[in-house]
């Protein structure tokens, strides 16, 4: 009988917080499973992490940078760049690519 080995995957989703707030050698919130991690010699590779909200969502929803899935970063933002008028990833909703 094949034994089979449990996944190592680590999702964190979060609003509003800032990288000094959790812990894992000190933060201003009690974060045990996290210090237990780290104080065990744990170390997080090969994340991605996004500034806000919707380009969060596109890289959960299509295993992608938000860039790629075409929500380069909020929709409302678009409006104030020119350069992301038309551009294939700020388009503002999962794109074909």
């Amino acid at each position: 009988m094949s034994q089979t080995k449990r996944s190592n995957i680590v999702i964190i989703v979060a609003d509003d917080l800032g990288f000094s707030d959790t812990g894992c050698f000190g933060g201003e919130i009690n974060t045990p499973n996290i210090d237990r991690l780290g104080y065990n010699g744990i170390r997080f590779r090969d994340f991605q992490a996004a500034a806000a909200c919707s380009p969060t969502r596109s890289m959960l929803m299509t295993g992608t940078s938000a860039h790629l899935s075409g929500v380069g970063c909020l929709h409302e933002f678009n409006q104030f760049i020119p350069e992301y008028e038309n551009h294939p990833h700020h388009v503002g909703f999962l794109s074909e690519r």
